[in-house]
This record gives C-alpha cells, sequence and structure tokens, in this order.
C-alpha cells in the first residue's frame, strides 16, 4: 500500500501548459501528485517527468473528462475509496471552444460543463476528503476575462445567445463566484479547515485556445510573442496552493501573488444565491445547503 504520509494534492488539467508545471512542482516540494486527466498518454508522460525528479513521490492518474459528469462521479469514488484526505485540490482544467455551440454527454453546453460545472461536482464530492486534511485548500483557475462576462441566469446553457468568447468569460466569472460562495458557505457551517480562492494565471503563451478560432483566441495567438511563459502563470496556482502567508486566507481573489478586487455587475447576493441553486440541480448534488 502506497504511504500517503505526504501531503496530497489533485490537479485537473495537469497534463499541459501551468497544470503541468504546478503538478511538477508541486511533487518536487514533496507532495503526493494526482493528475486528473482525460489522455493516458499525455498523463503517463507528466508521471515520467515526475518519477524523474530526486526524491519525489510517484504521480498517481484518475481519468476522467470534467465534461462528462458521470465520469466525475466515478473518479470522485475511486479517490474516495483510495486516499485517506485530500489537501490541495487544484481546478485548473478549462477550455475555449469554436464558433459551434457543442453539448456534453449529459446535454449541457460544453463550455460551462467543463469550466464550470465539472469542477464544482468534483469539488462537492470530494469535500469530505478535504475536511480531513488539518489544513485544506481549494484553488480554482479563473481569468481576468470575466469582465467580459455577460451571464443570464434563464440562459445558462447558451441556447439563445451562444459564442465561445462569451461562454468562457462567463465560465470564469462563475468560477470565482464559486469560489466566494464557498468560502462564505465553508465559515457559515463552522468548517475552519478548508480554504479556497480563485486566481488569474495571466496569459500563457501555450496552445490554449487556439483550434477555437474566435476572436479571443486569434488575439491571444497574435499577442504571444509578449505573453507569460507557463512557468510564470503557475506561480500564483503554486502560492496559493502551499504558502503559509495565506494559509488562512478564503473566498479571494489573486493575481500576481497579490488579492485584487471582483467587479462585476452581475455579483450580487441574489445573482450568486439562484446560480448555486441552479448549479446543484445541473450536476445534482447539493453543496452546503
Amino acid at each position: 500500500m502506497s504511504d500517503y504520509s505526504a501531503p496530497i494534492a489533485l490537479i485537473t488539467g495537469a497534463t499541459s501548459g501551468i497544470g503541468r508545471v504546478t503538478a511538477i512542482e508541486l511533487a518536487r516540494r514533496g507532495y503526493c501528485v494526482v493528475l486528473l486527466a482525460r489522455s493516458a498518454d499525455k498523463a503517463a508522460a507528466v508521471q515520467a517527468e515526475i518519477a524523474a525528479l530526486p526524491g519525489a513521490a510517484p504521480a498517481e492518474v484518475l481519468l476522467a473528462d470534467l465534461a462528462d459528469l458521470g465520469q466525475v462521479r466515478y473518479a470522485a469514488a475511486q479517490f474516495n475509496a483510495r486516499y485517506p484526505r485530500l489537501d490541495v485540490l487544484l481546478n485548473n482544467a478549462g477550455l475555449i471552444l469554436d464558433a459551434r455551440r457543442q453539448t456534453s454527454p449529459d446535454g449541457y453546453e460544453l463550455g460551462l460543463a467543463t469550466n464550470y460545472l465539472g469542477p464544482f461536482l468534483l469539488t462537492a464530492l470530494l469535500l469530505d476528503k478535504l475536511r480531513q486534511s488539518p489544513a485544506a485548500r481549494i484553488v480554482n483557475v479563473a481569468s481576468e476575462a470575466y469582465h467580459l462576462a455577460r451571464p443570464q441566469l434563464d440562459d445558462l446553457q447558451a441556447e439563445r445567445h451562444y459564442g465561445a468568447a462569451r461562454v468562457y468569460a462567463n465560465t470564469k466569472l462563475f468560477n470565482i463566484l464559486f469560489t466566494q460562495e464557498l468560502a462564505r458557505r465553508l465559515r457559515a457551517h463552522g468548517i475552519a479547515n478548508v480554504t479556497t480562492n480563485a486566481l488569474h494565471p495571466g496569459v500563457i503563451a501555450s496552445g490554449f485556445g487556439g483550434q477555437s478560432g474566435n476572436w479571443l483566441a486569434r488575439l491571444i495567438q497574435l499577442a504571444r510573442p509578449f505573453l507569460r511563459t507557463a512557468e510564470e502563470g503557475a506561480q500564483t496556482s503554486i502560492y496559493l496552493a502551499t504558502d503559509a502567508r495565506v494559509a488562512d486566507v478564503s473566498g479571494g481573489y489573486f493575481s500576481d501573488k497579490k488579492p485584487v478586487a471582483v467587479r462585476h455587475s452581475f455579483n450580487t447576493p441574489a445573482n450568486v444565491r439562484q446560480l448555486w441553486e441552479a448549479t446543484e440541480e445541473l450536476v445534482g448534488v447539493g453543496l452546503l445547503a
């Protein structure tokens, strides 16, 4: 049986970009890293990189597509059966789609399912394991693209007003609001050993969004020579996952390791409550009601 005395970190989207860099750095710092990935081959490549680190524990893999809520449930059940606790949950995976509206296996708009519903469900299903940690951290990767969000509570699936960039911006706003509301509910339930924070990693010079063909992706590709490397972009994720200075901080939104105010007209208590309730209904699980 594996020795899980080291802190355990589960990272989504850990096979490329800032997720990969974060996984490798946490392994270097002594964490037992669990990679939640869609591709077994890509996960194996990151496993090999971690195995080459002196003294690092072998990385472990759970296969799941976050857009498929059935797969998320199965992966969470596997984690809950295998591990004694969870010390860091890093919801890093995300995507920008193309101009054609697509749906997930559950029939939900694919960007919403991948970027928001999947992470929400994963967090809900792993909360008991997070509570078994003496000091657990939930880190949600968002984006300053949230400023472009124009969500409508009666059109969360973007059936009337679809645009790939708009969906991406909406889901990044939802990630931030989820973080803030989760922090509030954790405090209201007296759960002091679990914190949650969100972050903007910067705009990264990677292949992210390159296949989508929308205006935001084209802008990113044009600006590529001036963008951050994945190593630079991962620093705030690593900071929020490991640094003692933010051990007791919860509900924050960070950029360059500094807290940043969240300003958006949608961010009202009534809208956040309705969004939370609608999300619980879509994923079929309640979270700290």
